[in-house]
């Protein structure tokens, strides 16, 4: 087992830039024939993600910002404050080059250096009111809310049922006819979690990588679940807000980063015609620039 630093709690931040010429050049070589889906698309939000963290989680030590390449770090970030991680400091050379974000969260615990609690985060996810670190892990334990759910339609589904599964077989639990479902938001977890799981079922975790999205894939959420069933865990669902862009508009955007009813904000981003992203875009961009009007630590 690595070293776990024990003290403090850190943030990951999984981050892809798709308007990267070199990073568009490694997909397509890994995925010839294949275009990059929306969700690789940089809506330029990433200062105001690092902004709620610096102003609004005082606890957090170090942030960890996992990219596949040097040219994917902002010029504006800085260095000598967010520590930049690429997925071959962490990830076995055989999983790489990869553009699947459940296989990346498969190894964010061993990531050099990372304390025992962190909270990982999509580059999507945003803090917007003041949190206690007890929000996270009263009494040391991960908290997030759970749901259950019969039916695995659609891939991310599936992919949490494999999670929920695993851990399972991992703890030698019977299969349920139904499978847990974390919240959909920032994920508390603990890095000797995941040491310990690896060590259990490493080959499965390693046989479920893949370069692209697919049905077979097992997602960070085997992470929480075996916590959880553990009893390391606990069900209490976080203070969140989802939005999906497909069921919103500039305005209501706009009001709910300006005027959250919620700690945490969350984003969906959805196939959109140019003119509708730009639209949203523009509002998001300027609701953030309002509520986060001053530069934080990690930027220059």
């Amino acid at each position: 087992m690595s070293y776990i630093r024990m003290n403090g709690m850190d943030a990951v931040i999984t981050y892809v830039d798709g308007s990267d010429r070199l990073w568009q050049q490694d997909f397509r070589e890994a995925a010839p024939g294949t275009e990059p889906a929306k969700r690789y698309r940089d809506w330029g939000t990433l200062p105001y993600l690092l902004r709620g963290i610096d102003r609004h989680l005082p606890f957090v030590e170090n942030v960890f910002l996992v990219v596949s390449r040097e040219s994917q770090v902002p010029d504006w970030v800085d260095r000598g404050r967010v520590r930049v991680v690429l997925h071959a400091d962490f990830m076995p050379a055989a999983c790489l080059p990869t553009f699947n974000s459940t296989a990346i969260e498969l190894f964010l615990h061993r990531i050099p250096g990372l304390a025992e609690r962190f909270l990982y985060f999509n580059d999507d996810f945003f803090i917007l009111r003041e949190m206690e670190a007890s929000d996270f892990f009263p009494g040391g334990r991960p908290a997030i809310g759970f749901s259950h759910h019969l039916l695995a339609t659609g891939l991310y589904k599936k992919q949490t049922r494999n999670a929920d599964r695993l851990a399972r077989a991992a703890l030698s639990l019977p299969r349920r006819p139904w499978f847990l479902r974390p919240q959909h938001t920032v994920s508390p977890m603990l890095r000797s979690v995941g040491e310990e799981l690896f060590s259990k079922v490493e080959p499965r975790l390693l046989a479920s990588v893949s370069p692209i999205r697919k049905p077979d894939n097992i997602n960070q959420y085997v992470f929480l679940d075996y916590a959880l069933l553990s009893g390391r865990g606990l069900s209490r669902r976080l203070s969140n807000r989802h939005v999906s862009l497909a069921a919103t508009s500039p305005a209501r955007l706009s009001a709910a980063i300006l005027s959250p009813d919620r700690d945490i904000f969350c984003l969906n981003d959805v196939e959109m015609s140019p003119e509708r992203f730009e639209a949203l875009r523009e509002a998001m961009l300027s609701a953030f620039a309002a509520r986060f009007p001053q530069k934080s630590r990690f930027e220059r």
